[in-house]
């Protein structure tokens, strides 16, 4: 019996192990797993994994959402209808997302007079408005940071949800999303996908959300 309960722990214990080592090696690549694929094997989410391909929404239409912000404005994909758009997955214990952040809000006002906007969806609601608004105002993002309801994070990720944080959509001016990345890129490749939709969609007022 003390046996079979030391056995017990130690094989708990051993699973808790590896769970940490996986987040730590998910780090270090700059690939968040989300919260219910933490005990998965970190991977590069690259166009060949199985996850990429099955999560694949480049050339579709950008899936409409209506959510509300931090202080409880509603807001909807539509009401940018005919502007480049870029929807992010985020959450406050990722700490890749809050590296991008400031870039994104850089690249905002960089790219304002094209109508470009970015969307903050924050993917851990759990954590509470006051965390969430924390993270955004030390990371000097004003772009509207949004509050997902689980629904939106299937509508984008699949079934399971986002399996990768953080998780970015760009979306152009005819509401078709031209890029879709997972995990941490460089500066110069979120540059160059913004660049994509600014100059994608010749009728802005054609199709889209």
């Amino acid at each position: 019996m003390v046996v079979g309960i030391a056995l017990l722990l130690w094989a708990g214990w051993h699973n808790l192990r590896e769970r940490r080592i996986a987040m730590q090696q998910a780090q270090e690549n700059h690939v968040v797993l989300a919260p219910e694929k933490a005990g998965a094997a970190a991977a590069q989410p690259d166009s060949q994994s199985p996850e990429a391909e099955a999560m694949q929404m480049r050339g579709k239409v950008a899936p409409g959402f209506t959510l509300a912000t931090l202080d409880g404005k509603k807001v909807s994909l539509s009401d940018y209808k005919g502007r480049p758009v870029l929807v992010n997955f985020w959450a406050t214990w990722c700490g890749p997302c809050k590296v991008e952040m400031p870039w994104f809000e850089e690249f905002r006002k960089q790219y304002a007079a094209q109508g470009f906007e970015i969307l903050g969806l924050a993917d851990d609601v759990d954590a509470g408005k006051d965390a969430i608004a924390k993270v955004a105002q030390k990371t000097g993002v004003t772009y509207p940071i949004l509050l997902t309801d689980g629904k939106i994070q299937k509508a984008y990720g699949g079934p399971d949800g986002m399996d990768y944080l953080p998780m970015s959509f760009y979306v152009d001016k005819n509401g078709v999303i031209v890029e879709e990345t997972a995990g941490l890129g460089s500066k110069d490749e979120i540059e160059a996908h913004i660049k994509k939709i600014v100059a994608s969609g010749a009728t802005p007022a054609a199709g889209g959300q």
